[in-house]
């Protein structure tokens, strides 16, 4: 029997505080701009961003009271523990599930530093077993939402009969840089979110292997002198973002081929994938996927109304357009789709799906 993993659930969660992006422009002018100069190019930038509304992890009035790096991982802590408990806890329940079924948990965050990882934390509150194996993973940001989800796979190959879990939080809200009037700053400031998300998955010979997507491969592609492209410097301050200009034409140069190199194995092409679940980086990223790919709006319809809606909310955000796919699109037996992921590396991370 071919050793596949079943996707079981995927849940996606979000902090309650949701305001339209005009009000967030603001708020950023106001902390990060002091010229008015600046604040004519970032309302200008955020307008292009094509996002409607994002949530925050606080209340929009507490931002103010952030005053350096301290206090913001302590409010990520706080924040990041509970949506991620929220998210894990749903998706099991989705899955017919509890969390003392769970033999792997795996999280993923770039946006806080948490010793014990979050995905300790996480267990000990919502009743783990305590032989739950763990697999915390930081600095894969946007990336990591499509590769926790291989390596869930990877794990499940190894142990059929076991559950594994993905958490990913991410509160991008809480590194925004004071004082940085930088296009970097500016670009992220109107474009990333805050929420978490969770996958429950399970091997080929576990009794919830029946109903779900399954994993069927996997391929990772690390590109060549791309480091600076996308990541973080972290400094006394915390995290400042770097955001090459490049990422789009980095796509246009790689993606068609890792796509191609991922179907051909299987003896498909681009027009046998029914569903693409994308992450929504940003619109010159998902203009420049459909340009590369042969795709068009409606392909990632899924991935524009999400950007619309949340922003993209780092390794979190291909998870909810994951989500989004299972509860809008009804697949049919032998239906073929691909989730999609690019982050810091600069890398791609593909996974294939069949229903």
């Amino acid at each position: 029997m071919r050793r596949v993993t079943t996707v079981a659930a995927v849940r996606g969660v979000l902090p309650p505080h949701r305001y339209p992006q005009y009000q967030l422009t603001e708020l950023f002018a106001e902390m990060c701009l002091p010229d008015t100069n600046s604040r004519a190019l970032v309302h200008r930038l955020h307008s292009s961003a094509r996002v409607a509304t994002r949530h925050l992890a606080l209340p929009i009035e507490q931002y103010a009271d952030l005053d350096g790096f301290t206090a913001a991982n302590d409010a990520f802590l706080s924040v990041a523990v509970d949506l991620g408990s929220d998210a894990v806890v749903g998706a099991l329940d989705d899955a017919g599930l509890k969390p003392e079924d769970v033999d792997l948990i795996v999280s993923t965050t770039v946006t806080g530093i948490a010793v014990p990882s979050i995905e300790a934390r996480i267990a000990a509150r919502i009743g783990m077993r305590p032989d739950v194996k763990r697999m915390p993973m930081l600095g894969l940001g946007c990336l990591a939402g499509a590769a926790g989800v291989a390596r869930l796979h990877d794990f499940l190959l190894g142990a059929p009969d076991s559950v594994a879990v993905l958490v990913s939080v991410e509160l991008c809200s809480l590194t925004v840089q004071r004082g940085d009037p930088s296009a970097a700053n500016m670009v992220a400031s109107g474009l990333f979110g805050d929420g978490a998300a969770a996958v429950v998955a399970v091997g080929s010979t576990h009794p919830k292997a029946s109903a779900g997507p399954q994993v069927v491969d996997t391929l990772s592609h690390l590109y060549p002198n791309t480091d600076r492209a996308m990541g973080w410097d972290v400094g006394s301050t915390g995290m400042k973002i770097v955001l090459g200009a490049e990422v789009p034409e980095l796509v246009e140069q790689y993606l068609a081929g890792d796509v191609e190199q991922l179907l051909s194995a299987h003896g498909l092409k681009t027009t046998d994938i029914g569903r693409w679940i994308c992450h929504p980086g940003g619109p010159k990223v998902i203009e420049a996927i459909q340009s590369t790919l042969g795709l068009n709006d409606n392909d990632l319809a899924m991935t524009w109304q999400s950007l619309k809606k949340i922003g993209n909310l780092s390794s979190a955000s291909v998870l909810h357009v994951f989500q989004d796919t299972l509860a809008q699109r009804p697949a049919e037996a032998g239906d073929w789709g691909i989730v999609m992921a690019m982050g810091p590396g600069f890398c791609s991370e593909l996974v294939l799906l069949q229903w």
